[in-house]
């Protein structure tokens, strides 16, 4: 069967997506479908999959899947590249609408003016701090600059979750080895569902460095909900304001932790190509 896809990245965290509107696959074949594709020798190379779907909660549904066929809660970079998507292709006129990820719905703006979306703004939602719900087993609530051993090296983490959970580290993300720790943390036995893991260095009150190794994925370019959990990890250490621009490998993103307790992410998205492939 021949699908249509899309090719789009938000900050160089680049994923496939599919019209679920108008490319019905079914279900079973998803998750196995998005290791195939997210072959960076073997299939069109990306870290997932994400299906946009009709919804019945919210305007739009994003269904997402990580390069090793892993269902993923929310994605940042993801959700603004579904935004510009339905924005470009006229499947909505509005430029405020939402976008549900796994139940969740995030209220979307397109940022620029003109007929295709370049800047989008997302309303991520309150972070959440409660261990039982990012979740991570500790006795600490909220989990801040708690210490975990990993491999014989004790580190310090601060935890949120975006919608999906994320260990913040203040190392320095240039001087560590991001890769095996990373992985290691990851799958931490105090993450009952794994974590995605942000190494993080200041750099002033309002300017951060960060890489992420993501849960499933392994080291990106971008994380969109890592940059918010960031911003939240340095706003509760008291390391910065709390509007922050995270810098990344693939470029930067604002981060608001505004006073009504919600998370505002603003940033690019890009579509890179479309195209037809055999499945």
């Amino acid at each position: 069967m021949k699908t249509e896809f899309t090719k789009m990245q938000g900050l160089g965290n680049d994923y496939i997506y599919v019209n679920g509107f108008t490319n019905q696959i079914g279900q079973e074949k998803k998750s196995e479908l998005a290791k195939q594709l997210s072959d960076r020798h073997f299939g069109i190379g990306s870290d997932g999959l994400i299906f946009i779907n009709p919804s019945e909660i919210a305007d739009f549904e994003m269904e997402m899947y990580n390069a090793d066929g892993s269902r993923s809660e929310m994605c940042g970079n993801g959700i603004r590249c579904v935004a510009k998507y339905v924005f470009d292709h006229r499947m909505t006129d509005r430029r405020e609408f939402t976008i549900e990820s796994m139940g969740a719905i995030k209220k979307i703006r397109i940022m620029n003016e003109g007929d295709r979306a370049e800047s989008v703004r997302v309303d991520m939602g309150a972070p959440i701090l409660k261990a039982e719900e990012i979740p991570v087993l500790s006795s600490s609530d909220p989990v801040i600059g708690e210490p975990i051993n990993v491999d014989g090296t004790l580190y310090h983490m601060t935890c949120v979750s975006m919608g999906n959970p994320h260990a913040v580290i203040f190392e320095d993300p240039d001087q560590i080895d991001l890769h095996g720790i990373g992985q290691l943390i990851e799958h931490h036995e105090v993450f009952p569902n794994r974590t995605n893991v942000e190494f993080v260095r200041i750099i002033d009150r309002n300017n951060v460095r960060m890489r992420v190794w993501e849960r499933g994925t392994g080291e990106t370019f971008a994380c969109g909900t890592g940059c918010c959990a960031t911003a939240v990890a340095c706003i509760l250490n008291g390391y910065t304001d709390r509007e922050v621009n995270v810098h990344v490998l693939g470029g930067e993103l604002n981060i608001l932790w505004a006073e009504d307790d919600h998370v505002y992410m603003t940033g690019p998205a890009v579509t890179v190509f479309d195209g037809i492939v055999e499945i």
